[in-house]
């Protein structure tokens, strides 16, 4: 007992003196925190049940917090209303329990859009980490302030949560029930929440896997300095360069390895004749044109790691050194880092290219 006390003790004052409530609202922050940026957890289903329960509750019940730091208290007849009227006693302004976390989500709900509506403003834009940074701040002050407007109240007017009073009525409710047949109710309500909370947690946790793909593409960066899938070079003289973004995604599910071999070829036209029977019995000849690679050289290989979701930009400085008109420029996605020793587009489903003319300096 007194290790357990020495040990609190060692706990600054202030934090000691927090609210029940307030500390597990900073609790349930830290967690999704860890749960979204601590590389080995944020790959696991954590962060959806976690992330889930801080936006749509944690930032609307410390605002509420704050601005209602008094206990609800309302008159249970008009009768009371009259007779606290007229002997000038106060009717404390407060809400109670339920109030409060009904507020909480819907609060919330219009907080989280409008942080992210003001980041939107901002240089850093709506990513994930300007988002959690900003939710964790407004989350922090607001408990602050929701702390210190509490401690300025009088003991019985400060609003906590009844946990022991919650705890001594559901165990007189479960284990003292008045009938049989009330204790076999009870027995089934906590078996179908029991039942109810596993199939969400499931459904959460354990989403349907989707599709899985990854996707590989150019972009170019016109003159405010934006990535626009637009204006790509396609003029070049043998020995200059041209700057163009290769821009890889992550859908596969789980984090990948990546390598991306950019390559130049020579190719000509092929027509090949195919026949095709018609209605009527007559076979009427169709030319089908065939693209043939004639020469290839590699130009360059970038490789990445991605988390699932995850995009990755690379600046490529592309310099083609066969000369001619049409010469084409192709970028080979490989997942899982395994590329052939000539790896062509026969080896990957996941490529782009570009159609260039080199002249001779």
């Amino acid at each position: 007992m007194d290790d357990r006390r020495s040990l609190r003790l060692l706990i600054p004052r202030p934090v000691r003196r927090l609210p029940a409530d307030l500390v597990a609202m900073l609790v349930v922050t830290l967690l999704v925190n860890v749960a979204v940026f601590v590389p080995v957890v944020r790959d696991t289903p954590l962060r959806v049940p976690l992330g889930l329960a801080f936006a749509l509750f944690v930032p609307g019940y410390v605002f509420i917090a704050a601005l209602f730091p008094e206990a609800g208290e309302s008159p249970t007849t008009d009768d009371a209303d009259e007779t606290a009227r007229f002997s000038g006693e106060s009717i404390r302004a407060g809400i109670d329990g339920i109030e409060r976390v009904a507020l909480a989500f819907g609060l919330s709900i219009a907080i989280v859009p409008l942080i992210g509506l003001v980041l939107n403003f901002t240089p850093w834009g709506i990513r994930l980490t300007p988002i959690m940074l900003s939710l964790s701040g407004f989350t922090v002050l607001a408990t602050a302030v929701a702390a210190h407007r509490r401690w300025e109240l009088p003991a019985e007017e400060r609003f906590a949560v009844p946990y022991r009073e919650w705890y001594a009525a559901g165990r007189s409710e479960l284990l003292e029930p008045d009938t049989r047949l009330d204790g076999a109710l009870n027995v089934l309500l906590i078996l179908s929440i029991v039942l109810a909370v596993g199939v969400v947690g499931f459904a959460v946790v354990s989403p349907p896997a989707g599709e899985q793909f990854s996707a590989i593409y150019l972009l170019t960066e016109d003159e405010d300095g934006e990535l626009v899938a637009d204006g790509y070079p396609t003029e070049f003289t043998q020995g200059e360069s041209a700057e163009v973004i290769v821009g890889v995604d992550n859908h596969e599910h789980e984090t990948t390895d990546y390598t991306v071999v950019a390559v130049e070829q020579q190719t000509e036209t092929v027509v090949n004749e195919s026949a095709v029977t018609e209605a009527g019995g007559e076979e009427n000849q169709t030319a089908v044109n065939e693209t043939v690679v004639t020469e290839q050289r590699e130009l360059e290989r970038f490789e990445t790691t991605l988390a699932h979701n995850e995009s990755w930009h690379q600046t490529h400085e592309l310099e083609p050194t066969m000369v001619g008109e049409d010469v084409r420029i192709v970028w080979l996605l490989f997942p899982d880092g395994e590329v052939p020793e000539e790896p062509t587009t026969d080896d990957t489903e996941y490529h782009v290219h570009l159609w260039v003319d080199v002249e001779e300096p």
